[in-house]
């Protein structure tokens, strides 16, 4: 059976790890040949990735240039021009593609209009799975998109029960095609791995900082945590405030900081390969994102036994944090400082039950499980 993933990025997001880890379970997890898979190499998005790639994974390259390197970014504007020129410059080469090679499955996560729009021109043997990586925002274009080309999708798969319901309830899909597909999320090898490598950043020492991880966009919503960090500081002036990743709101981000006078306290790390080690070493974790789909560092922060905190916002947080415990009112300051200010008396007997309850909450996001669930999709 030839499976082929389809998932352009031209940012570090974490659907690239979501994509390596599936196509990886099929290889890691099937019988010897059991599946062709393939990763369609667009702009030349995987090529700083091969070392992560099983082997046994074919990587197919649309274009010998790297255009990746050369498309506009960080900020709304050059994103989406960046998205219109991926859709018109891999037009007929994915056509081409798909119609010479005839995949049982083509599984769509980033820019998933072109695949979807050319289903008109496919051989009728590919059939189409649709991720949705994230909460998706449904504008008028995206649900009238969605329902022309309902009946060319073979099965749409959700990260999340609640996104799946709220697809349900859009009505675009008939409801036997839509699935939960945890992200597989948990790769126990990269984080032994990982976590032995010693931090050595600035100032940071163990439990002197509080970490956030993401892109620096409206979504993570990062001004509400550092303003309400400013106030946190306020009663421990040793305490640091680490962000990282990258993003169009940088500048703005830094620009609040300066306002807030906490220059000195606030470090922006950009974007790190390895986030294990700053986890490992961090106070708490801080999710502050105004939607999530769960969030793939909440996950990766409860690996690395630390504690954590997120916005109770729609969907992904609340199926695995308790309320009372880990999650703060969506967009409220005055509730995430309560949280932190909680979070930071814990004693070590209640640090470790909170730990014990959350692992058991994650079992869901490893790769093997991902893998059973796409055999059953797949069947």
């Amino acid at each position: 059976m030839k499976i082929y993933y389809w998932s352009p990025f031209f940012t570090n997001i974490a659907t690239i790890m979501a994509v390596i880890n599936s196509a990886n379970s099929l290889k890691s997890y099937s019988k010897e040949n059991q599946f062709d898979v393939s990763m369609i190499d667009a702009i030349g998005e995987w090529e700083d990735y091969v070392g992560k790639i099983d082997k046994r994974i074919d990587i197919l390259r649309l274009n010998n240039f790297n255009l990746k390197k050369y498309l506009p970014k960080n900020n709304y504007i050059k994103s989406r021009t960046s998205y219109l020129i991926i859709f018109f410059y891999n037009f007929l080469k994915l056509i081409s593609l798909i119609n010479n090679k005839k995949p049982d499955f083509l599984i769509v996560h980033l820019i998933t209009s072109l695949p979807i729009f050319l289903s008109i021109f496919f051989n009728k043997k590919t059939k189409i799975i649709l991720r949705i990586s994230g909460y998706p925002k449904m504008n008028i274009f995206r649900k009238f998109f969605w329902k022309i080309f309902s009946k060319k999708i073979y099965a749409i798969t959700c990260p999340t029960n609640k996104t799946k319901e709220f697809i349900v309830d859009q009505n675009i899909f008939e409801k036997n095609k839509i699935f939960t597909l945890r992200d597989p999320i948990i790769n126990m090898n990269e984080f032994a791995y990982k976590k032995k490598e010693i931090l050595n950043f600035k100032d940071l020492k163990k439990d002197n900082y509080i970490l956030s991880i993401g892109r620096l966009t409206k979504q993570k919503n990062f001004s509400l945590l550092i303003r309400s960090f400013s106030e946190i500081i306020k009663t421990n002036q040793n305490l640091k405030l680490v962000i990282l990743g990258e993003g169009e709101d940088e500048t703005k981000l830094r620009k609040l900081v300066k306002n807030l006078n906490i220059t000195d306290n606030v470090y922006f790390a950009g974007f790190q390969k390895n986030v294990y080690k700053f986890l490992i070493n961090a106070k708490c974790f801080v999710l502050s994102s105004l939607w999530e789909d769960p969030g793939f560092v909440l996950i990766e922060a409860i690996i690395s036994n630390t504690q954590v905190i997120a916005s109770d916002c729609p969907n992904g947080p609340k199926e695995i944090l308790s309320k009372e415990k880990f999650l703060f009112q969506n967009n409220n300051s005055n509730d995430l400082n309560k949280k932190l200010l909680s979070n930071f008396n814990l004693n070590e007997i209640q640090k470790k039950n909170n730990m014990v309850f959350l692992k058991k909450r994650i079992k869901e996001y490893t790769r093997f499980n991902h893998y059973k669930k796409l055999i059953q999709i797949f069947e």
